[in-house]
């Protein structure tokens, strides 16, 4: 009886390897596939600043990008959807960008300290 507890046991390990890599290769199929969506998603998103935004306008997210990837983000965002909606009428020139920008970092709260 040892003989097929043994081969039992060497079945099982078989069976379990089996899933372990079934559930890899499920992962990896997940990751590529959320990767995949990721850059279609960034280049849908490329093409429509492209077409509502000047190249300095451009230029100018871009150089703000690499202090504050939240605020850009956030920015083009607000900018798809006013697209979207048909609220943009003509190209956003980097004039009215930098409009843009002060209006929205302005609403941070100011921290004044005065010395007695």
């Amino acid at each position: 009886m040892s003989d097929i507890e043994e081969l039992r046991r060497k079945r099982m390990e078989e069976l379990q390897q089996q899933a372990a890599m079934q559930s890899q290769q499920q992962q990896v199929t997940d990751a590529e596939s959320q990767e995949r969506m990721r850059r279609e998603l960034e280049a849908q998103k490329k093409q429509v600043l492209m077409q509502i935004l000047t190249p300095e306008a451009r230029a100018r997210l871009a150089n703000i990008r690499l202090t504050k990837p939240d605020f850009v983000e956030q920015i083009e965002m607000q900018l798809i959807q006013l697209a979207q909606m048909g609220r943009i009428q003509s190209m956003i020139t980097d004039e009215q960008l930098k409009v843009l920008l002060k209006k929205l970092s302005g609403q941070k709260r100011e921290i004044n300290i005065t010395w007695k």
